[in-house]
């Protein structure tokens, strides 16, 4: 069975997710290729490709192929019908951003909690005037989407006594951590009750939109939005008229409808917004948490058995 490792892996992850798999199954047949111009030549016998993207002429040249390994979380960039076409499978490596993203969320709840906006603020001015901050023991963080992500952060918030309510495709199933869970029809209930909203669900069609100028109205006014999710999930031009109406609190974003956020864009200047560039997921762990979904996969694979994160 060979296996490769495509060029278009982000970051310069390419030879270290490639290590990482050889040092603990060196047996693997594994290519990594450097190089875009020998890529269609070597995916032509593979079975099996690691990569972040699958351009076209790839998919047409790997006349072999029946398993792509996505090295993300998402697959918005891949042609799911393509693939299902072809009967060739598609996994991520959902769950291995779920401790970093989880204590990211952490942090952008005491960012506001504690007032740190307000004290970079006031630091910037050389102005020394104490207040009072708040604590997460007095607010419910509400969690649209309670997967892997959403259960970190229900967990995470645990230790701090907040209450942790939140939707989930399956209510049946939600993690000890969360007080109260709805489904999907829920999300009005969820957004009445939360002082934090955190958005931790995939980008699907049921998704896109979610948090309309509608749902934001729902919100409490002092209500903080928080996007670990897609930015699709929201409707940033209603995003920001919100803020600037006062109603709602203030909002952290890690994820926004066009990425890098364009120079002009209002969210840059406000100071009850913290912006962060798409980097919640990142961690020093990342290439060896990938290799280690991978493997399991593998094992999967070979023996025939359901794959891990399929999601064609």
């Amino acid at each position: 069975m060979t296996v490769v490792v495509t060029p278009h892996v982000l970051a310069g992850g390419g030879p270290i997710v490639t290590e990482e798999i050889r040092a603990r199954r060196p047996d693997i047949d594994l290519e990594h290729v450097e190089n875009e111009d020998d890529l269609l030549d070597a995916v032509a016998d593979a079975e099996v490709l690691l990569t972040h993207r699958l351009p076209e002429d790839v998919l047409a040249a790997a006349t072999d192929l029946e398993w792509v390994q996505a090295l993300s979380a998402g697959t918005d960039a891949y042609d799911h019908d393509a693939l299902a076409d072809r009967d060739v499978a598609l996994t991520t490596v959902s769950g291995i951003h779920a401790k970093p993203i989880g204590q990211q969320v952490l942090g952008y709840l005491f960012h506001f909690e504690r007032g740190f906006d307000r004290a970079v603020a006031q630091q910037q001015r050389r102005e020394w005037d104490r207040y009072t901050g708040g604590e997460l023991g007095d607010r419910t963080v509400g969690i649209v989407g309670v997967g892997a992500i959403g259960s970190q952060v229900a967990d995470y918030c645990r230790p701090f006594d907040a209450r942790v309510i939140g939707t989930k495709r399956d209510p049946t199933s939600a993690p000890d951590a969360v007080d109260d869970i709805y489904g999907p029809d829920g999300l009005e209930a969820v957004l009445a009750e939360s002082d934090y909203l955190v958005l931790a669900c995939p980008l699907t069609d049921e998704t896109r939109g979610l948090i309309d100028a509608d749902a934001l109205a729902t919100l409490r006014d002092e209500a903080i939005l928080v996007n670990v999710a897609r930015g699709a999930v929201v409707d940033q031009p209603a995003l920001v008229d919100a803020l600037e109406a006062d109603e709602l609190g203030g909002a952290a974003l890690d994820v926004f409808e066009a990425e890098p956020l364009p120079d002009d864009s209002p969210l840059w200047d406000r100071d009850d917004a913290l912006v962060t560039p798409h980097m919640a997921g990142s961690t020093p762990h990342y290439w060896e948490r990938c290799a280690d979904v991978f493997l399991r996969n593998y094992e999967r694979f070979r023996e025939g058995a359901a794959l891990e994160n399929r999601v064609v």
